[in-house]
C-alpha cells in the first residue's frame, strides 16, 4: 500500500473536502500542506501528527518547489504515512503531477486523491456556471502565471481570443491587464463579461462582474489581489440572477465562539452555514473530575430521590457515562421526575430514553424554582448533576423551598490552555465583528486570555450574551452586551445575531 497521498483539499469550504481526503488526513504521520489548503482542515489531524507548511503566495515561497519534492521523498521514506495536501485539485495547475514524477524516479508509491478545483467551485458559488447551454458547450482552464523559466509562451491567444469557450484562468490577477489584452486583440469582444471571485467557496469570498475592456482597471480601483479565479465568457452575466453564496446574511461577518470545543460544533455550523467566518476560541475545557467515587454512590442510591435536576447536556453525558460505567442504564430512573434546564438539555435525556417531566420556558433560577414549586417540589429529595463549580443560586432557591437538595459533581470546567495571540491579532486586522458568550464561565475565561483593558481598543467589535446571568458577568468586567435573545438558547443568541447582521 502506498505510504504518500497527494491530496486535493478543495476549494476551502470545508463541506467541499472528500471523504477519502478527510480519513487522510485524519490518519496521516506527516501532513506537508500549502497556502490555499484550508489550514482549518488541520484541526483533524492527530495530536502527533508532524506539521509541515511549505506554502507559496505571490512570490513568496517558504520553500521552492524543487526542495518541497526533496521533502517528500524524504518523509515519505520513513515508512510513515504523509499526506501531500494540496489546495484544489493536486493535478490542476497543483504541481502535483511533478511531485508524482518525483516519487515515480524514487521508487515509492503514492495515491492520488482528487479535490474539487477552484476553476469550477469558485464561480458556482459566485453564482456563474462555467458551461451553459445557452452561452457555451465548453470550457477551458489556464494558468494566468505561467513558469518564468521557459524559453516561450505556452498560451496561444489567437485560439483563446476566437474561441466561444468560458475561459477561466487561475493565479492571473496580477497578469490581469495583459490578459484582457491579448484577448482583445485576437478577438474576444471588448464587452465580453469577465468575473472575478476571490478566496472562492470562503467565508470572505468576494466577486466583481465586469467587461473585458474595464476589468483591469476596476480591479486596480478595488485594490484587487489573491488568491482569485478570472472567468471570461458570457455565463458571467448570470452572476447576478444565481449568485447564492453571497446573499448569505453573515457572510464575511467574523464571530467568535468561546464555548468548550466539545460543545462548539453546533453553534460554529449554524454561523458558517449563514455564511458568518468563525472563530473558534474555547475558552473553557470540559474534563472528568478525578475521582467518581461520589458520583457511584449517589447513583446507587438513586431510589432515595424523587427529583433529579440536570442543568447542561454536559451534566447529562458525564453522569450517564458514569451510570454506563457501572452496568447500569435508564431504567434506574423510572419513578422518579427528572427536570431538563433548557431544549438541548431536554434533547440529551430524550436521545437516552427519558423524556422530561419539566422543562422550564425561561432558563433562569428563579423561573424553574417557580415552576418546580407549581409541580409540588417543596420538601421533596432533590439531586442536582453538574459542574464542580457552577452557579449557586438553583440549589439555594430550591433548598428555602423546603427541598433536600444534593449537588452532584460529574464533571468540571477549567480554563482553556490557549492564547489569546490569535483572536487579539485577528482583531488587530478587523476581521472580527462579534463576540459571543453562551455562560458566565466563558466570560470569565475569555477576560483571563484576552484581558479587559486589551479588549477595550476595538470598541466597534460586539458583545452577544445567552442570557441575563451571562450578561451581569460581562458587566462585571466592565462591559455592556450590545445582544441578548429574549429566548436564552443557542438558537435564540444565533437569531439576534442574524437580526444584527442583516
Amino acid at each position: 500500500m502506498a505510504n504518500v497521498f497527494l491530496v486535493g483539499a478543495g476549494p476551502g469550504d470545508p463541506g467541499m473536502l472528500t471523504l477519502r481526503a478527510k480519513e487522510i488526513i485524519e490518519t496521516c504521520d506527516i501532513m506537508i500542506y500549502d497556502y490555499l489548503a484550508n489550514a482549518e482542515f488541520l484541526k483533524w489531524c492527530k495530536p502527533e501528527c508532524e506539521i509541515l507548511y511549505v506554502g507559496k503566495k505571490g512570490g513568496d515561497h517558504t520553500l521552492p518547489q524543487d526542495k518541497i519534492n526533496d521533502l517528500i521523498v524524504e518523509k515519505s521514506r520513513s515508512g510513515k504515512v504523509v499526506c501531500r495536501l494540496k489546495g484544489g485539485d493536486p493535478y490542476v495547475f497543483g504541481r502535483g503531477g511533478e511531485e508524482g514524477e518525483e516519487l515515480v524516479e524514487a521508487g515509492i508509491d503514492f495515491e492520488v486523491v482528487p479535490g474539487i478545483t477552484a476553476g469550477v467551485a469558485a464561480p458556482a458559488y459566485a453564482g456563474i456556471p462555467v458551461t451553459h447551454r445557452d452561452h457555451t458547450t465548453s470550457v477551458c482552464f489556464i494558468t494566468g502565471h505561467e513558469d518564468p523559466t521557459k524559453g516561450e509562451s505556452g498560451h496561444n491567444w489567437e485560439v483563446y481570443g476566437k474561441s466561444t469557450s468560458t475561459l477561466v484562468f487561475y493565479m492571473g490577477v496580477g497578469n490581469l491587464p495583459m490578459i484582457a489584452e491579448n484577448l482583445m486583440k485576437n478577438g474576444r469582444a471588448a464587452d465580453t463579461p469577465v468575473a472575478l471571485v476571490r478566496w472562492g467557496t470562503r467565508c470572505n469570498q468576494t466577486s466583481f462582474v465586469s467587461t473585458l475592456e474595464n476589468v483591469a482597471r476596476e480591479a486596480e480601483e478595488r485594490k484587487w489581489k489573491a488568491p482569485s479565479i478570472i472567468i471570461v465568457g458570457g455565463v458571467c452575466s448570470l452572476h447576478d440572477k444565481l449568485a447564492w453564496f453571497e446573499k448569505k446574511p453573515m457572510l464575511g461577518q467574523g464571530v467568535v465562539v468561546t464555548r468548550a470545543r466539545e460543545q462548539a460544533s453546533g453553534l460554529v455550523n449554524i454561523l458558517s452555514g449563514h455564511g458568518a467566518c468563525v472563530h473558534e476560541f474555547p475558552t473553557i475545557s470540559v474534563e472528568h473530575l478525578d475521582d467518581y467515587n461520589e458520583v457511584e454512590t449517589a447513583i446507587l442510591q438513586l431510589a432515595r430521590y424523587q427529583w433529579v435536576v440536570f442543568t447542561s447536556v454536559n451534566g447529562v453525558k458525564f453522569f450517564w457515562e458514569q451510570l454506563n460505567a457501572i452496568g447500569l442504564d435508564s431504567r434506574i430512573l423510572g419513578g422518579i421526575q427528572v427536570a431538563a434546564i433548557g431544549p438541548a438539555t431536554a434533547d440529551a435525556l430524550k436521545d437516552r430514553g427519558i423524556n422530561p417531566d419539566f422543562v422550564p420556558e425561561k432558563y433562569v433560577a428563579e423561573h424553574v424554582v417557580e415552576g418546580l414549586l407549581k409541580l409540588g417540589i417543596q420538601g421533596q429529595d432533590v439531586l442536582i448533576p453538574r459542574a464542580k463549580v457552577a452557579r449557586e443560586v438553583l440549589p439555594e432557591e430550591l433548598k428555602k423551598a423546603g427541598c433536600n437538595v444534593t449537588v452532584l459533581p460529574v464533571y468540571e470546567t477549567k480554563l482553556a490552555e490557549s492564547s489569546g495571540d490569535d483572536i487579539v491579532a485577528a482583531l488587530d486586522n478587523g476581521d472580527i465583528q462579534y463576540v459571543t458568550f453562551t455562560s458566565s464561565s466563558t466570560v470569565e475565561n475569555f477576560f483571563e486570555l484576552v484581558k479587559p483593558e486589551v479588549f477595550k481598543q476595538y470598541p466597534d467589535v460586539k458583545i452577544a450574551s445567552i442570557g441575563p446571568i451571562t450578561t451581569k458577568t460581562v458587566e462585571r468586567f466592565g462591559f455592556t452586551p450590545n445582544l441578548e435573545p429574549e429566548d436564552y438558547t443557542i438558537p435564540g443568541l444565533v437569531d439576534v445575531l442574524l437580526s444584527d447582521a442583516d
